[in-house]
């Protein structure tokens, strides 16, 4: 059964959509807030999958940058956190945009240590 939410609009919307909506304002806005001089910072969604990703890119001198700095999924109604190369605490940031503890999973660390930080197992 999917649970259903209201949203600011007072429409109701499904949890999974809600978060998802959550998730991808959450990523544009630290997309935006990272770009560096000569490296671009790039979302990428994949709203088939629930996969969401910003990717870092560009030139550094002569070194090539390319890495994922942030890596949300959605899975079985819960936010995972994937990866988390910042130093923005996205646990707190999700659970202060309504996201409850008990939805995110930490995918960054195994899976016995997640319940001892207070998340969700999976």
């Amino acid at each position: 059964m999917a649970v259903e939410v209201v949203n600011a609009s007072h429409e109701v919307v499904s949890k999974v959509d809600r978060y998802r909506q959550v998730v991808l304002q959450f990523l544009l806005k630290q997309s935006d807030e990272g770009r560096l001089d000569g490296i671009e910072s790039q979302p990428i969604f994949d709203q088939e999958r629930d996969r969401y990703l910003i990717l870092s890119q560009g030139w550094r001198g002569q070194e090539r940058v390319y890495w994922v700095v942030m890596h949300l999924e959605l899975r079985g109604g819960k936010v995972w956190i994937q990866r988390n190369q910042t130093e923005v605490d996205i646990e707190a940031e999700l659970m202060a945009l309504d996201i409850p503890q008990a939805d995110i999973v930490l995918g960054i660390i195994p899976p016995e240590y997640r319940t001892l930080a207070g998340f969700t197992e999976a």
